[in-house]
């Protein structure tokens, strides 16, 4: 190679090095300092001259690294790191030894100022441990929430099940806050400490038997048996003996003499269920017993002195009844010294709310269920049912929520109702006798049915106006018209 060439690469060289960022130090095996590049005469300063004094810092770094140098003096082939400080500055630097062309060891030191990183890392790492510590706190707080929260279900649980068991005379089974409600439990309790007979009235499922109950509890015949026969289940031959009770020989299988239920229960209540549906000849029977205080059991001659209050209850209208025959107005007047009528469900919607939190906790903890809480729009949706089976019906639905649903709060598609029975207030039922009956015009007549119609099939298709008017094969607009004619929101029915 020519001296040209060497000169020319020994100067790209030089420009290659004085280019670098890292700082380059050339060292000699008597550890002096033969180059530095530009990086490092501007951080290291006086190195190379050696004009300082032996006991700076400076001084420090170059005997370290001439010692470092040395103990890498046999091995040329690998490259040594380590780190050190200068001026509070983090350093790193490798040493890379090599033969030169005297033959002569040299050494290349390669340092990287990692003062900025190092920061950039400390500044990263307290980040992290801040947010971690914020993380952290915020975890705590919410699970501290969460454990409040529980705490206070359990509170509130723990109080309701307090005020069940010390008031449990106040309201019975009867649940609900409206006036009807309270006026009705107001009367039970006034009426419970009397003897006289009840006649408990009412449409199917709207709680007849809880009333029995709760005259019974608040009586002063609590401690005695309260006994509860349907007397639509007994056949009406069975039912006399089963009440009044019959003789050794009264009829085929009668071997022994029995005590009836009236002579069972002495001193305590009978609970007669669908009285209603009685024969007209157990009617006389029952009150001649009501009259006299007397039972003679079948086959018997003697009376039988019994001390019995006598609760009765029907779903049927006594005044039709009497009015068909089928119920003796004398007997009616036995049964209804206190006479109790309990409203249907749909007259007392506002007692829907606690009704649903009654069943609600009575169904979670049958079906060890967490269900917390109910949605407004399930309430909306329980709401707007016209409940033709009452607190029954409502009690069928609660308890199919809670055992289908999967969250812990009841959403509107989990109140799923009864098939078969239609939400009277969105269904309307179509028919001419119930239009006919209201005396209108012909013109009349025809707008009721139109709009009973256009109600009942925009219940079946949920308020959808474009299914609704392909299925009457009219235009859309001309059905908004009628829409609008009859004031029908669409949307109250979705």
């Amino acid at each position: 190679m020519q001296i040209e060439d060497i000169s020319r690469l020994s100067k790209n060289q030089q420009s290659l090095l004085q280019a670098m960022d890292e700082m380059i130090l050339l060292m000699s095996s008597a550890g002096e300092i033969e180059y530095m590049n530009h990086s490092a005469r501007t951080f290291f300063g006086e190195l190379q001259e050696q004009s300082y004094s032996k006991d700076s810092e400076i001084s420090r770094l170059h005997n370290r690294l001439r010692d470092f140098a040395l103990s890498a003096k046999n091995n040329t082939t690998c490259s040594h790191k380590t780190s050190c400080t200068f001026n509070g500055c983090d350093l790193e630097f490798r040493i890379a030894p090599f033969i030169g062309y005297n033959g002569d060891n040299l050494f290349w030191l390669v340092f990287n100022n990692l003062t900025n990183e190092k920061r950039c890392q400390q500044e990263l790492g307290r980040f992290q441990q801040n947010l971690e510590s914020i993380l952290i706190h915020k975890i705590n707080e919410l699970k501290e929430s969460e454990r409040v929260r529980k705490s206070l279900l359990r509170q509130v649980k723990n109080f309701k099940e307090y005020l069940k068991q010390s008031r449990p005379q106040e309201g019975g089974g009867l649940v609900g806050t409206s006036s009807i409600m309270c006026n009705l439990r107001d009367m039970v309790l006034q009426i419970a400490k009397t003897d006289s007979t009840v006649l408990i009235t009412g449409e199917s499922g709207t709680g007849k038997e809880l009333v029995v109950d709760m005259i019974h509890q608040t009586s002063n015949r609590n401690d005695r048996p309260l006994l509860k026969i349907n007397c639509t289940a007994i056949n009406d031959s069975l039912l006399e003996s089963d009440l009044f009770g019959y003789e050794k020989g009264a009829f085929t299988g009668a071997q022994e003499r029995k005590k009836g239920k009236f002579e069972v229960v002495d001193g305590g209540t009978i609970f007669l269920d669908e009285i209603g549906d009685i024969s007209p000849r157990m009617q006389g029977a029952l009150l001649r017993v009501l009259e006299t205080g007397e039972v003679i059991r079948v086959g018997g001659n003697l009376p039988i002195r019994v001390d019995v209050r006598v609760v009765a209850a029907t779903n049927i209208d006594p005044a039709l009844a009497i009015k068909k025959g089928s119920f003796r107005l004398d007997l009616f007047y036995r049964l209804s010294v206190l006479n109790i009528t309990l409203p249907p469900l749909r007259e007392r919607k506002e007692d829907i709310p606690d009704l649903v939190s009654h069943f609600l906790d009575k169904y979670c903890r049958a079906f060890k269920k967490g269900i917390e809480n109910i949605s407004e729009t399930a309430i909306e949706k329980l709401v707007q049912h016209d409940w033709p089976g009452n607190v029954r019906e409502l009690d069928n639905v609660m308890q199919r929520a809670v055992l289908l649903s999967k969250n812990n709060i009841l959403f509107k598609e989990n109140i799923i109702f009864d098939s078969g029975e239609r939400n009277t207030s969105l269904k309307k039922d179509v028919s001419l006798s119930s239009i006919t009956r209201n005396g209108s015009s012909l013109k009349g007549m025809i707008a009721d049915f139109e709009k009973e119609v256009l109600l009942n099939k925009l219940d079946t298709y949920h308020g959808n106006v474009l299914q609704l008017a392909e299925a009457l094969q009219i235009g859309k607009t001309a059905l908004y018209e009628k829409l609008k004619h009859h004031k029908i929101r669409p949307r109250s029915l979705r």
